[in-house]
């Protein structure tokens, strides 16, 4: 009998360590799982927490360039910085075991991907996955191996002949944009700050694939809250899914798109991602008979934000009833003002409100900076996909 949600997790994950002081910090998973955990979401029926080994390279290879993948295994085995190559940057600090700790990520999200694709599960989550900048010969924005890309590749590989990816992190998903830029096969979506005032400065309304309509950017102002988030995804997203008619949705789930993130300055709350989370969800049912593979991405409030979301995203792809004003568990909120001497959020929306947006259906106005974001993502990219807009 098929799993309901294939969940990678093992401890080695925690590996991929940049070091004191940098913001990708492994805190962030093992607070998510130890939340996961607490509120019971891993051991519920239906739901598989599967361990995972390093990807062999001729799995990263069809993704990267053979080069580069010898220059990890120097930099990972000899300390051997590459700077042209993105390694041993203050992003990418070089670091013993990087190779494989970058790979088992990448081999993660493979892995979950292939279990939804042969009917193994109906879900998967890698929430140590999204690791969306890296690409084919460099390593960009704390991301060494695009594992986002090795999964969709895997897929097309095994015969998938329409794979969608969306991305939600504030960042724009630039290395899978790349990574399939001619390809018609695989259509990617990105909601991002724009890229005139974020790393990694790309990801323009006008950036539509190599393949004419293989690219949806979505790139919004600074300090865009909530409310408009919401709006501005439920007008482009699910149209341009819909369009493309995917057989399997991949998903990156970046939270650093809260108000409290250090590395962005959108401001939407733990409650909206965990509306547009579910959105996705519903559409993966609606369009590719359920096949969905979650995975996290940035994210950089490592107690207030990240815990919350992806535990968020878990319960959703456990089709668990967890309410967003659910108590965060005692245990966890303890731990976390014991070890980390920082009060911890009490519930599971991050005491955020009730999140109401106005569709995109209530009209359009030029006069607000989302609607323009929204209207100029519209009228480059639907055309392409075959979409008539207004």
């Amino acid at each position: 009998m098929a799993a309901l949600a294939h969940v990678v997790w093992s401890p080695a994950l925690l590996d991929y360590d940049f070091g004191a002081g940098h913001p990708m910090a492994p805190t962030r998973l093992q607070l998510t799982v130890r939340l996961a955990r607490d509120l019971g979401l891993l051991s519920l029926p239906g739901v598989e927490v599967v361990d995972v080994l390093p990807a062999p390279d001729d799995v990263l290879t069809a993704v990267h360039e053979a080069a580069y993948v010898a220059a990890v295994h120097e930099a990972s085995d000899h300390g051997h910085a590459d700077r042209h190559r993105g390694l041993g940057t203050e992003d990418d600090p070089v670091f013993a075991g990087m190779h494989d700790a970058a790979a088992r990520i990448a081999a993660g999200s493979r892995d979950a991907a292939l279990a939804v694709w042969r009917g193994e599960a109906a879900h998967g989550v890698n929430i140590a996955g999204g690791m969306h900048h890296a690409m084919p010969g460099a390593a960009a924005g704390f991301c060494i191996y695009n594992d986002a890309a090795v999964a969709i590749q895997a897929l097309l590989d095994e015969g998938a002949e329409r794979v969608a990816y969306v991305d939600l992190d504030a960042h724009h998903g630039d290395g899978v944009e790349r990574a399939f830029w001619d390809d018609p096969r695989v259509l990617t979506v990105s909601v991002h700050q724009s890229p005139a005032t974020l790393f990694p400065g790309t990801g323009y309304p006008t950036d539509t694939g190599g393949a004419p309509g293989s690219a949806v950017n979505l790139a919004l102002p600074p300090r865009t809250g909530s409310a408009a988030w919401l709006r501005a995804v439920d007008a482009v997203v699910p149209e341009a899914l819909r369009a493309f008619a995917p057989q399997i949705l991949v998903t990156q789930h970046g939270c650093d798109a809260h108000g409290t993130d250090p590395l962005s300055d959108l401001r939407v709350g733990v409650a909206a991602q965990r509306v547009a989370a579910g959105w996705l969800h519903d559409l993966a049912h609606e369009l590719c008979e359920g096949r969905w593979t979650a995975l996290g991405g940035g994210g950089y409030s490592v107690i207030d934000v990240v815990p919350l979301v992806w535990a968020n995203l878990l319960a959703i792809a456990a089709h668990a009833d967890l309410p967003l004003d659910t108590p965060v568990p005692v245990a966890w909120r303890e731990m976390v003002e014991r070890d980390f001497a920082m009060r911890a959020p009490t519930t599971m929306d991050g005491g955020d409100d009730a999140v109401a947006f106005v569709p995109w259906t209530a009209g359009y106005d030029p006069a607000d900076d989302v609607d323009r974001a929204v209207q100029a993502t519209r009228a480059a990219a639907f055309p392409h996909l075959g979409v008539h807009i207004e």
